[in-house]
């Protein structure tokens, strides 16, 4: 777990370990949500990024009739 400091801007720098292990590069975009008491940074990733990541998944499901 790392820590980070808030600056009177209410900026905060990620460290370099989460930078690189999240591969996040300068000028990219993040979501920021509040959950509960803590807060979350989301990469935002562009759709061409996402090609691809459902290879493989089972699509012989049953289906019902009017979904066929």
């Amino acid at each position: 777990m790392e820590t980070v400091t808030i600056s009177p801007k209410y900026q905060i720098v990620i460290p370099k370990v989460i930078r690189e292990q999240l591969h996040l590069s300068p000028g990219q975009k993040v979501h920021a949500v509040a959950l509960g008491d803590r807060v979350e940074l989301i990469p935002v990733r562009p759709a061409r990024e996402l090609r691809g990541f459902l290879s493989g998944i089972d699509t012989g499901l049953e289906r019902d009739e009017d979904r066929t």
